[in-house]
């Protein structure tokens, strides 16, 4: 499946207008959705870890604040990678599926993964 338009282009700033793009390029159109300190790690833990809720993205070891992670799981939802599903009525609670679009990042992850192995471990 081929990122469409509305992947990189659908998802909001906090003050809901559109992002603004630094270029045409797609790879800085990736960057300035997944270039972030925590965006990826989410995605790493949604993605390898098969973390779910809100509380297991929070009990990562790279600790994400609280704030920041409601914001970017916001934002991969906005943006396609994420999709938002009722778990739960009393009290109302949400899980964070990964979308097909966000199983193209594997291989990316997998590949800083071992880039990291080979040459910062």
């Amino acid at each position: 499946m081929r990122l469409n338009q509305r992947f990189l282009s659908s998802f909001m700033t906090e003050k809901d207008t559109q992002i603004r793009y630094r270029s045409e390029c797609p790879i800085v159109r990736s960057l300035d959705l997944l270039g972030d300190k925590w965006t990826l790690v989410i995605m790493r833990d949604a993605l390898f870890f098969e973390k779910r809720t809100f509380a297991e993205f929070e009990r990562s070891s790279e600790r994400i604040p609280t704030n920041l992670l409601a914001d970017r799981l916001k934002k991969l939802i906005e943006s396609g990678l994420l999709e938002k599903v009722r778990y739960q009525d009393h009290p109302v609670r949400f899980r964070y599926e990964p979308t097909r679009t966000a199983q193209q990042l594997k291989p990316i992850l997998r590949s800083l993964k071992q880039f990291g192995e080979k040459h910062l471990c």
